[in-house]
């Protein structure tokens, strides 16, 4: 029998413990994107996001016995602390399983409620099926984050509030999606009360799901997510999310982890407060729609899903931010090398802000030099390079390389004219005490380590470049290396960003 969502929603009674977050206007944001924008604050829920929700719903409807016996969840963080926070209400003994690289934050916040904290498994997927694994062997009932009629329901509930509590006409509702629990309880309840209303998704890039599935019209499984929205990383939607998906979802929208940066800044400037990677894709969502479509004094209103961030992250969010908001430009420029060249190429800058300035003597007739500046739109790079090449300077946009932005930006070295055979490649692993330990490990002593950069991000991927001297004749057994290794990684020895700063010259 089909779950009647609409009366569920509406019978809910979950208000003892679910606060009725308030629809937060965003002045400054407003302004820029010339329309009305409303954040929806579940952020300001007790446990900071709007999980409780949807655990407290699912555990009210649970008997007795249940309860006593005990329940069991995995999660990235906030449905952990939901079903932590429930199980203490209910006096209810509460397991939950994390992936490894769960922030600090979020797991402490957990054992706060009393519960008992396994750390296990890469993804989340992994950790669900521990804990169903835990379910079977100990008789518990699972708490499922996502994928469940009652976690849909206590969901929903929020979609209730706004179309009770906004009472003017509302171009259209922005929800993060993960597994889809969210989405699917707001849309199942906003388009049987107003179909007017689009309702739109969003997703970080290597973590669309959703977005790949309602195009194949089929439930696809990634191979692997995107671990920096850490609450929204999930290999694959569940089977009663995408089913109300199907029916209910207008669009779908992905958003980079720049674009997440710069959305968190501005949820800052206008409320100051800071929500974590997951909790700020609505608001990353709501700038890429209006960018991409001419409208005017519409009413948006977009879900801040929750606030738990590692502070340790912070700085990260702060270097991309501007980055993501396209006001900052990474360009390298080739200069020649004798004396009054430099001069001459900042009077080109002019006075705009140099945010970042690299260089290294490296060749005698010419400097490679790499230079962050402050920009107020993005055709300004465009003019820049062109204003350099009519000078008859070299220069490469790197704006949106990932090699310079993760690793050139951090490096003091050079070219070294003595690494034979040298490649490069960028490697991604999850993040957590002894995996930079576990990569050197993997990497092994076949080939000679020419180059090596690792910076703590504060995030849950690791990221190292790598410089390595294979033979040709090595090739072979190298690849293979590279497929048993079974981490991301990106070749970038032919990069533009490595042959000018780091390549033999």
């Amino acid at each position: 029998m089909k779950k009647d969502y609409i009366k569920s929603i509406d019978e809910a009674k979950i208000y003892d413990v679910v606060k009725r977050t308030p629809l937060d206007y965003q002045p400054l944001l407003s302004q820029r994107f010339n329309n009305h924008i409303y954040l929806k604050r579940e952020d300001q829920q007790l446990v900071h996001s709007f999980k409780i929700r949807g655990a407290f719903y699912k555990m009210l409807s649970l008997g007795a016995d249940a309860l006593q016996k005990g329940v069991i969840a995995a999660s990235a963080g906030n449905h952990a602390q939901g079903v932590a926070m429930a199980a203490k209400k209910l006096n209810s003994p509460a397991t939950i399983v994390m992936p490894i690289t769960t922030p600090e934050i979020k797991t402490s916040a957990v054992k706060s409620y009393g519960a008992k904290v396994l750390l296990e498994g890469k993804t989340l997927s992994e950790s669900i099926a521990f804990a169903r694994q835990i379910e079977n062997d100990e008789g518990l009932t699972f708490i499922h984050p996502f994928d469940d009629p009652d976690v849909i329901v206590g969901q929903g509930t929020i979609g209730k509030e706004i179309i009770e509590d906004f009472k003017e006409p509302i171009h259209a509702v922005f929800c993060c999606v993960g597994g889809g629990g969210l989405i699917s309880g707001i849309a199942a309840y906003i388009k049987a009360i107003n179909p007017k209303i689009r309702i739109i998704g969003v997703e970080a890039k290597d973590s669309e799901a959703m977005t790949l599935s309602l195009r194949t019209n089929e439930r696809v499984l990634l191979e692997r997510v995107g671990l920096f929205a850490e609450g929204a990383a999930v290999r694959q939607v569940g089977v009663n999310n995408f089913e109300l998906a199907q029916k209910f979802v207008d669009e779908m929208i992905v958003v980079d982890n720049d674009e997440i940066c710069a959305a968190i800044k501005d949820v800052f400037i206008d409320t100051r407060t800071i929500l974590e990677p997951a909790g700020v894709l609505a608001t990353a969502g709501i700038k890429s729609y209006l960018k991409k479509n001419d409208m005017r004094s519409q009413n948006i209103i977009g879900i801040a899903s929750g606030a738990n961030i590692n502070f340790d992250r912070l700085g990260f969010v702060a270097e991309r931010a501007e980055i993501g908001e396209e006001r900052e430009a990474i360009i390298s420029v080739t200069i020649p090398e004798k004396p009054g060249a430099f001069k001459s190429f900042c009077n080109l800058i002019g006075t705009r802000n140099i945010t970042e300035f690299n260089y290294r003597y490296s060749d005698p007739n010419a400097a490679q030099i790499f230079v962050g500046i402050t920009i107020t739109e993005p055709d300004e790079t465009k003019r820049l390079i062109k204003k350099f090449s009519d000078k008859g300077l070299h220069a490469i946009d790197l704006t949106k390389n990932e090699l310079a932005k993760l690793h050139l930006r951090h490096l003091v070295g050079g070219h070294a004219p003595n690494a034979k055979d040298e490649i490069v490649y960028r490697f991604e692993f999850p993040e957590h005490p002894g995996a930079l330990l576990n990569f050197l490990e993997h990497m092994g002593a076949n080939w000679n380590i020419s180059l090596f950069h690792y910076r703590n991000h504060a995030a849950d991927i690791g990221r190292v470049l790598v410089g390595i001297q294979v033979p040709e004749k090595d090739k072979e057994t190298f690849n293979k290396f590279l497929i048993q290794l079974q981490y991301p990684y990106f070749n970038e020895t032919d990069n533009p960003g490595y042959k000018l700063f780091l390549g033999k010259n």
